[in-house]
């Protein structure tokens, strides 16, 4: 006869209680990590924009401004001395918050590609992860 082998009910609940004990330790860890992550990756999107305005500048040879809109949670990029709107980026579900740029409530490239001020752009999260994203008077952009 062939004998049978397994693992006995005492064995499983004590493997089951481990693995709930492990993973209650690890989800809140991974939680802050989630929204640290989230945050990267805005301040990623945030700098992006900035940088494609300014390469539009350059490229079109007019001016680009980025409005950051407090009250519809949205980055509006409007192109020329019109203010045509050109695009968009939300952040209104996103937990995000941006507080508004050192020199004003816009960012405006020159077709020189520099910028008419130099500011820094924070912006933070409900877990207190925060940003901040730089724009130099040359039209340089840099995540701290």
């Amino acid at each position: 006869m062939k004998s049978e082998r397994g693992f006995s009910l005492t064995e499983a609940l004590t493997s089951m209680a481990i693995v709930g004990l492990v993973s209650a330790l690890a989800i809140p860890n991974l939680m802050l990590l989630n929204a640290r992550v989230q945050a990267d990756v805005f301040a990623q999107q945030v700098s992006s924009e900035l940088r494609w305005a300014r390469q539009w500048a350059i490229t079109k040879r007019d001016r680009v401004r980025l409005v950051f809109d407090q009250d519809r949670q949205a980055i509006v990029a409007e192109v020329g001395h019109d203010r045509v709107p050109h695009h968009q980026l939300s952040y209104q579900h996103k937990g995000l918050e941006i507080d508004e740029p050192s020199a004003g409530p816009d960012v405006v490239f020159h077709p020189s590609g520099r910028s008419a001020t130099a500011t820094t752009i924070q912006f933070h999260n409900g877990q207190g992860h925060a940003r901040t994203i730089t724009v130099s008077l040359t039209g340089r952009v840099s995540i701290r």
